[in-house]
């Protein structure tokens, strides 16, 4: 059984003013240091000026405050940044910063590619992620220091902070559901980070329960499938996550088409390319075939190699003449040209390495 100290950056406020009442403080000291946690980003109790020095002893002695610090930092010639962070653990895990600039080379977009856990469990079998396993999971307060550490970095090199945050990084977000709920619910609180939900994108490989979940809990954040292929057989053999009954791809409709009812927001399938696997005109009617359970858009990846996997991307032309089958039975398509590939900060290559 776990028995290290609790850390404050796993809770809700309702849960943090319990504490500080069970303490004999009043509730307003919960605000002060809930602020303090996710808007200051402090470290240290003592960094808490305004708390009575009475509390913050207490607090020392009961609970901890979960962080990270940078291990490395590295830039891409495309402008793509990544960040190598350490837990107190000592398990590692990576956050990418991705610039879109327009046609003056103004960053008009910075994207902030969060991580969710130290490393994944699903196991599909092109990512580096999953050749990890899954290690731990990320507080919601470690999941909005990468945005407030990499907003910081923006601000300071391009003049402008994180206009956008998918939790695209390390990790199963539904699998660490309730403190990636409450990441969602602080990044969007006005006195934390004030970021629209329209800004956020929660991606899964398809947890169909998680889904319909997401959808009843009321955060109209975006939601990203990762499809990867149209059919069960090919779906399965690269993606374990599509080998029950509960989450393939019968199950993920049922669930995708509750989301969509309840939330009336579109979904996204993001959909990697690979060379002779997943990128024939059958395979591309039969995603069209998916596409058409609900309201969505497809976004096909090209693959970024992962050293020891076969997965090759898909050929330019291969990818024009699917591109041309989706269009022609009426699916919104958008293409997503790999970033970061040099320095393994693209899609599907973190992997926490030092190196």
């Amino acid at each position: 059984m776990d028995q290290s100290p609790l850390d404050l950056k796993t809770l809700t406020l309702p849960e943090l003013v319990s504490l500080v009442e069970s303490l004999g403080e009043p509730s307003f000291r919960a605000k002060q240091i809930f602020r303090w946690l996710h808007k200051g980003g402090v470290a240290a109790f003592d960094e808490m000026t305004n708390v009575p020095a009475r509390l913050r002893t207490l607090l020392r002695d009961r609970s901890r405050i979960g962080t990270a610090r940078l291990i490395k930092e590295v830039q891409s010639s495309d402008g793509t940044v990544k960040f190598l962070f350490e837990l107190e653990s000592g398990n590692r895990f990576e956050t990418v910063l991705i610039p879109d600039f327009d046609s003056d080379g103004v960053a008009k977009r910075l994207t902030v590619c969060v991580s969710s856990q130290v490393g994944c469990a699903m196991g599909c079998t092109f990512c580096a992620t999953g050749t990890m396993g899954f290690k731990e999971n990320l507080s919601a307060g470690v999941i909005v220091d990468q945005v407030r550490f990499v907003d910081q970095r923006a601000r300071g090199q391009y003049g402008r902070g994180v206009t956008n945050v998918v939790f695209m990084g390390m990790g199963e977000p539904l699998l660490n559901y309730d403190q990636v709920l409450l990441a969602c619910q602080l990044l969007n609180n006005p006195d934390i980070f004030g970021l629209s939900y329209k800004r956020v994108t929660v991606s899964t490989v398809g947890l169909a329960k998680q889904i319909e979940r997401l959808a009843d809990d009321g955060i109209p954040a975006s939601l990203a499938v990762s499809l990867h292929a149209p059919d069960d057989t090919k779906r399965s053999s690269i993606m374990p996550v599509n080998r029950s009954e509960r989450t393939d791809l019968t199950a993920l409709r049922i669930a995708i088409q509750h989301y969509v009812r309840v939330t009336g927001k579109r979904v996204t399938y993001e959909y990697c390319m690979f060379d002779g696997f997943n990128d024939s005109v059958t395979d591309a009617v039969n995603l069209a075939r998916v596409a058409s359970w609900a309201p969505s858009k497809v976004n096909l990846i090209m693959y970024n190699p992962v050293l020891g996997k076969d997965f090759q991307p898909t050929p330019e032309e291969r990818l024009n003449q699917f591109i041309q089958v989706l269009v022609d039975n009426e699916v919104t398509v958008t293409v997503r040209r790999s970033r970061g590939q040099d320095i393994d900060a693209a899609c599907g290559q973190l992997a926490a390495s030092a190196g």
